[in-house]
């Protein structure tokens, strides 16, 4: 007998290549292959093999990395969690329509879950002894051989990657930097999350936030640089749409103080002739307290509440709005920039250097 050997009777179309080769024990039984069957096809030079409890692969000599994933989700499920058939489309109900979507019983973190995101930062599948899998709080399951079990008590939405249920990047790279002490890794891995534009800084803080990670020292400093990290990439791209979108030159990165007056605070961009002033508003959650995030909220409500007594108008664009639409961004600006001939002079500023 080898494993080529068919599991009739249940047939193995609607499985992939991978779920073919990797099988639970109620899979197996499912297609009428008993455990006396398992137990002698996976004798020691046998076609099959024991990887982890429960879950076999139909093939001798090493697993593959899709392979060594499919097994971790299929242990971490468990036999009495989610459909044995794992990959088996949901049945309709009663009334012909599909029962409503559940979130899985395992989803994959940590390292395995950035590389599979496209981490260039993260290590390759194949360097990896342990891969992370989040299931809920309550299952009492523990890790085993390169399954490491993370438990916890919300479950994220997972983000399919290659059919697979992997946590969004902000939780995968919490746990991931969780077991990192090297803060020029932690520092290239939330780098690469905003350079690369995985997801938001925000997300990211909160995130660590909730995992109460943010009382590390390197972590807190990883922080201060990833949200530095966001003014860099957002002032990139604000170059990037005035010149792509021919708006006119503007003064970048000033200082605006009355003459002989007071300082009346920085801006990213102003056109002096329109009297039109830009602030890139990267606000973000921070390990501060909430009293620190109040007062740099009033802080701009009180710089714009300034200039627009003086005649000058304020636009404030977020960083994401700059990635995801930045045409739009431009036409904003540009418009304001069209209507300051029908408003009244503005007051005489100073523009200095910042």
């Amino acid at each position: 007998m080898t494993h080529n050997t068919p599991l009739s009777p249940r047939p193995l179309h609607h499985l992939s290549q991978v779920q073919r080769r990797v099988l639970t024990t109620a899979q197996l039984h499912a297609h009428g292959v008993t455990s006396a069957e398992t137990d002698e096809r996976c004798r020691p030079g046998g076609p099959w093999q024991q990887f982890l409890p429960g879950v076999y692969l139909l093939h001798p000599g090493p697993p593959t990395s899709a392979e060594r994933l499919q097994a971790v989700l299929l242990y971490a499920r468990g036999p009495a969690h989610g459909n044995p058939a794992h990959g088996v489309p949901a049945q309709p109900g009663a009334d012909g329509r599909n029962p409503p979507r559940r979130r899985p019983d395992a989803i994959l973190t940590g390292p395995a879950a950035l590389a599979l995101h496209g981490f260039a930062g993260a290590p390759p599948l194949t360097s990896l002894e342990k891969i992370d899998v989040l299931v809920p709080r309550s299952r009492r399951l523990r890790g085993t051989g390169c399954a490491r079990v993370l438990r916890t008590s919300e479950m994220p939405s997972p983000v399919p990657v290659t059919g697979l249920p992997v946590a969004p990047v902000p939780r995968a790279l919490a746990d991931t930097v969780t077991h990192l002490s090297d803060a020029d890794a932690v520092r290239r891995l939330l780098s690469e999350a905003v350079r690369g534009g995985h997801c938001e800084p925000a997300c990211v803080v909160r995130e660590l936030h909730r995992a109460r990670l943010l009382s590390r020292p390197h972590l807190v400093a990883a922080v201060d640089a990833l949200l530095a990290e966001r003014r860099a990439v957002a002032e990139e791209r604000l170059y990037r749409m005035v010149r792509e979108h021919g708006l006119p030159d503007p003064v970048w990165n000033v200082d605006l103080k009355l003459p002989g007056g007071p300082w009346l605070g920085g801006l990213d961009a102003y056109w002096p002739r329109q009297a039109v002033a830009l602030e890139l508003d990267t606000r973000a959650p921070r390990h501060g307290s909430r009293q620190e995030h109040d007062t740099q909220w009033s802080e701009y409500a009180r710089k714009r509440e300034l200039l627009e007594r003086l005649g000058i108008t304020v636009l404030h664009i977020t960083p994401k709005k700059l990635r995801d639409a930045p045409e739009q961004q431009a036409a904003v600006v540009r418009t304001a920039l069209s209507a300051s001939t029908d408003r009244a002079p503005a007051a005489q500023i100073m523009v200095l250097p910042r």
